[in-house]
């Protein structure tokens, strides 16, 4: 938890690799998953790295993996599921590899191709089959001369007022196979464009035939046209060709038909196994290469992100060697050092990898050390900006606050016991469900959050007890702290009842002992008492959550060293918060304390008070303000005059006049006091570099005098003002030095009041506000309790209360199936999922505004190391 509460201290590092040792190293670093590189050639165009030529080998494997993907998916062959993590190979074993996929490609192709011209020439085989097979039945219907006869009829036209004879009419015919689609325009197409001077013939092939490209099922018809003249038939085999419709040659005479008939079923017998002995090879070859694809596409993967790495890293010829930079966490610098000697060790070179910490003044990254528990609150504070470098993260305090105020919301036990059991159901079937990869966005979402959705279903089965509320009804444990004692027969008897503590509550037996007392479901004021003691719980989270919001920001001030935003910030923002929104809270307990069942009536309502505590009035003294209400509240009459007004407690208005006088000092102590503390110290930084440059400039003044007269002493290093620093070699005096480095200090500290006014005076507005609105933000917390409840009363009362109030028993029993069935779906659908993501989404917002606002900044950036973790997923379309 110490890691969660403020990311890990991270660290720069250098990293000096050998060159026949920095391909194993950086594979240990990406086993290891702990470091972070920086790309120390931004400008260097990615086709003028070093590696390139490796990337580009590794990105041509990964189209021949695709490949054989592919062609795995075609016969619905998935890869295998295994836990296996394969080291990166060396580099020498790429050529291994490269030689594996380019023969099992190959051949692969070679058999698709083969392949497709044997179901080509069985299409074709068996489509003339078809043709032979059709036009035998149609000449064996009608008769050869028979079905001539019906062409020469047909095709028969008048020449000058006369008929052509029959016995002078020539017909010729071809035979096909078309789609059937495209049978309706075929044959319009044919009558217009030969005017009617063709016959067309055609019937459906009765099994589908099949595409021999991509395998689907087509469904095509056999055709006849007859046709008399040369010009004819060129015009049909031109629509014919334009049809894409395949013309197959078919003797007139029938005993040529049936000898080509049986020549081609042979041809085909002989075609389907070679065909079946082509799949079986396939099959061999696939199933060789799936056993392993899982492990190559890993190994592919690894080699690709390696070789991206080294292109990040600087080349030192002189010294033939890889220099990296880099974010580590320093809780891991030993096994970092561990990684670089596994990999100089197996590399097998003599010369140590080094590790050295680097000084730097950039912002180093953030990251936090989860577990599958931890990382899904992670993520939701990561949703709203990722922490700056060491803050205070709230993701440990969402482990418990986001679960809770959801089952405030959503507090109901037969809900949240439902809810509950699906969290638990996907804890234990984790591991399965999360290792197949599935395409149901809202399933992974819901497999993902699996222990937030357990934390709440468990959260809101003991706000529903504390509620006394199960699917809208309560259950009596303990006893009414009420009396009469009411039974069934009392309660069913008086239809209405309102509750009034002054002359039913029983004072000697005590109230419930957990929870709400079950009598309050058959009362009409139930809603009215629910409603006031949501409200006030409401305020009293709310409130507590914002103050432990403004104290976490007193530690994030602590550990940044910042005094200042201590005495300026932090405490004027704790008294505002607790000078009206805690005296609220205080005042809440004060009349759940004092103000028994004995004087209810007269207790003074929380919102006037609060109004009138700012509006500095009163009201005045009720008539019936007695004794007795003195007596409860533990109040001497004669404390109170004849001219006083209803209070809480002595001496109210004084304090709260002096509360909301000092609440309203905080403001501007928020607004003035930084800036101009601010202003002072650099007013006083600026005049204490003046002297100091005052001093350098008279120093640089004597030294120059001095080398004038003794320049042998400057020469010779004797002068110990002067140091030989330069890049050419010169003498560079120190005063020199520090001139520069006041001018590198003078550029850091620019200094700009407007801005830093302007700043803080929105933050105190945006804190003063936020307040009164964050607070009243938090009644969400009632609204929504209150809109679930209500829900599943309505619910309940619409189709329970239907079935089990009628007359006739058998068919209310008979009604209560259906309306079960009815129930569990609407109390899923609407209750579960609707309700269940509206208060999330609720609950989101008061984490992300009114918690978050109060300390954290959330300005940082990611670490995301490199690391082999999520190279474990077989997807190779990634």
């Amino acid at each position: 938890m110490g890691a969660l509460f403020r990311s890990e201290e991270m660290n720069l590092c250098q990293i000096f690799l050998q060159s026949e040792a920095a391909y194993a190293c950086v594979s240990e670093l990406g086993e290891l998953g702990l470091v972070q590189f920086k790309d120390l050639n931004p400008d260097v165009n990615a086709f003028q790295r070093k590696f390139v030529s490796e990337i580009m080998r590794c990105e041509e494997m990964q189209r021949k993996l695709r490949y054989i993907h592919k062609e795995l998916k075609k016969d619905q062959m998935k890869i295998p599921d295994t836990d296996e993590n394969p080291k990166a190979p060396a580099p020498k074993e790429m050529i291994d590899l490269e030689a594996t996929f380019e023969k099992i490609e190959s051949e692969l192709k070679e058999v698709n191709t083969n392949a497709e011209a044997l179901r080509r020439n069985y299409l074709e085989l068996t489509e003339l089959k078809e043709v032979l097979k059709k036009t035998h039945v149609f000449f064996s219907e009608h008769g050869r001369h028979g079905i001539v006869d019906d062409a020469q009829h047909a095709l028969m036209h008048d020449e000058g007022g006369g008929f052509v004879p029959i016995t002078s009419v020539q017909l010729g015919f071809v035979a096909g196979v078309i789609p059937r689609e495209k049978i309706p325009a075929f044959e319009r197409l044919l009558w217009f464009a030969n005017r009617g001077n063709t016959f067309l013939k055609y019937d459906d092939i009765d099994q589908p035939l099949e595409d021999p490209v991509s395998g689907d099922a087509i469904d095509k018809c056999v055709f006849l046209i007859f046709f008399q003249g040369e010009q004819l038939k060129a015009r049909v085999r031109k629509i014919c060709e334009g049809f894409k419709a395949t013309l197959y040659p078919c003797p007139e005479i029938s005993q040529e038909r049936t000898e080509m008939l049986t020549g081609v079923s042979t041809r085909l017998e002989d075609l389907k196994t070679v065909l079946n002995q082509t799949k079986d090879h396939r099959m061999r070859v696939l199933m060789s290469a799936q056993k392993e694809l899982r492990t190559w596409i890993i190994k592919v993967k690894k080699i690709k992100a390696i070789y991206h790495t080294l292109n990040m890293c600087n080349f030192d010829v002189s010294h033939n060697s890889l220099i990296a930079e880099c974010w580590t966490p320093v809780s891991g610098l030993e096994e970092i050092q561990q990684a670089l000697k596994h990999g100089t060790e197996l590399s097998g070179s003599t010369v140590p990898s080094i590790l050295h910490r680097m000084q730097t003044k950039e912002v180093p990254p953030t990251y936090f050390k989860t577990n599958k528990f931890t990382s899904v609150f992670q993520e939701i504070i990561d949703a709203y900006g990722i922490a700056t470098y060491q803050e205070v993260n709230p993701a440990p305090y969402a482990i418990i606050s986001f679960p809770f105020l959801f089952a405030v919301m959503f507090g109901d036990f037969g809900h949240g016991f439902i809810m509950f059991l699906a969290g638990f159901w996907m804890v234990i079937m984790e591991k399965k469900l999360t290792s197949g990869k599935s395409d149901n966005e809202i399933m992974n979402m819901f497999v993902g959050g699996r222990y937030i959705i357990t934390m709440m279903g468990l959260f809101s089965i003991y706000t529903g007890l504390i509620y006394n509320d199960i699917f809208s009804k309560s259950v009596n444990i303990f006893g009414s702290g009420w009396h009469p004692s009411y039974d069934f027969k009392t309660l069913q008897a008086e239809s209405s009842r309102v509750l009034n503590p002054e002359d039913h509550f029983d004072n000697t037996t005590g109230p419930y002992p957990f929870g709400v007392d079950p009598i309050w479901q058959s009362s009409l004021n139930k809603i009215t008492f629910t409603n006031s003691l949501k409200m006030k719980i409401s305020v009293i989270f709310g409130v507590s959550q914002m103050l432990l919001g403004v104290l976490l920001s007193c530690v994030n001030h602590v550990y940044f060293r910042r005094p200042i935003n201590i005495f300026c910030e932090f405490i004027p923002q704790i008294v505002f918060l607790l000078c009206l929104f805690g005296y609220l809270v205080a005042l809440v307990f004060y009349k759940w304390i004092f103000f028994t069942s004995l004087c209810t009536q007269y207790a003074p309502q929380l919102l006037i008070q609060f109004i009138n505590m700012f509006l500095i009035t009163y009201t005045p003294r009720s008539a019936n303000f007695t004794g007795d209400v003195y007596a409860c509240m533990d109040i001497e009459p004669t404390v109170i005059n004849a001219t006083s007004q209803t209070v809480f407690y002595e001496h109210q208005q004084p304090i709260q006049i002096t509360l909301v006088v000092l609440a309203l000092l905080m403001v501007p102590v928020m607004l003035l006091f930084k800036p101009f503390i601010l202003r002072a110290r650099h007013n006083a930084r600026v005049k204490a570099n003046a002297i100091r440059r005052a001093g350098l400039n008279a120093t640089s003044q004597r030294t120059l005098i001095h080398n004038e007269e003794h320049p042998e002493s400057a020469m010779s290093g004797k002068d110990p003002t002067m140091s030989i620093n330069g890049e050419d070699g010169g003498v560079v005096s120190h005063s020199e030095v520090g001139l520069v480095e006041l001018e590198e200090e003078e550029e850091e500290e620019e200094f700009d009041m407007g801005e830093i006014f302007i700043h803080q005076a929105i933050h105190t507005i945006e804190y003063c506000l936020g307040c009164i609105s964050h607070t009243a933000s938090y009644l969400r917390l009632w609204a929504l309790s209150l809109a679930h409840a209500q829900l599943s009363e309505v619910l309940w009362s619409m189709l329970f209360r239907f079935s089990l109030t009628m007359d006739f028993a058998y068919a209310g029993g008979f009604i209560i199936f259906f309306v079960f069935a009815a129930f569990a779906a609407v109390t899923v659908a609407v209750l579960l999922l609707m309700e269940g993501l509206s208060a999330f989404l609720h609950t989101l917002r008061l984490h992300w505004v009114e918690f978050n606002s109060k300390f954290y900044m959330g300005e940082g950036y990611k670490f995301a190391p490199y690391s082999f973790k999520h190279l474990l997923d077989a997807d190779i379309d990634e």
